[in-house]
């Protein structure tokens, strides 16, 4: 989401399509912190950016395609457009008292990347682990009526997540040898 900024960083944030772009995508401003980021190697699958606020319709698609144009996001190779973009031209709401600098127009962007990957194997696989081992909480969803089985069962589909996205790199990495070798 961009431009989250003070009132005060706000004089010298760049507020233009381009900017709040470019600054929505950077991964610092990703709600799941990802800490080794790479715009390149980390490839999207789907992304939807939604602006609001005093956008027109051909700034926006122009600003997708320099994204494109100057690798700020790659795409998996069986998925070459990949964007939504969506325009509201109801400008962003002010709540008083806010430390948020108000703006003329914000975006934000959804998007399927796959280094959430990285986000299920070192944090939530690890932590799920550790409290069933512990059987932390286990009383509580087996007295609301769920069965211990299912905790299994959870557990192996998120198995199953992962690998998935892992599959994904691992098809775009097969996909590119073969193309250096042709």
């Amino acid at each position: 989401m961009a431009p989250v900024v003070t009132k005060k960083k706000m004089e010298t944030q760049r507020c233009d399509i381009q900017g709040i772009t470019e600054t929505c995508f950077s991964a610092q401003n990703f709600f799941t912190k990802i800490a080794d980021f790479d715009a390149e190697e980390d490839k999207y699958m789907a992304i939807s950016v939604n602006y609001r606020g005093d956008v027109k319709a051909k700034e926006a698609n122009a600003t997708v395609q320099w994204l494109k144009t100057n690798k700020k996001v790659t795409f998996v190779e069986w998925c070459p457009t990949g964007f939504k973009v969506g325009l509201n031209d109801e400008p962003p709401a002010v709540l008083e008292d806010d430390d948020v600098a108000a703006s003329k127009r914000n975006i934000v962007m959804i998007g399927n990347n796959t280094a959430i990957s990285r986000v299920f194997s070192e944090r939530i696989s690890k932590k799920y682990d550790l409290m069933y081992s512990q059987r932390a909480f286990v009383h509580w969803y087996v007295g609301e009526g769920m069965e211990e089985g299912e905790f299994a069962e959870a557990r192996e589909d998120l198995g199953f997540l992962e690998k998935d996205y892992l599959d994904v790199l691992s098809e775009q990495a097969t996909d590119e040898e073969n193309d250096e070798s042709d």
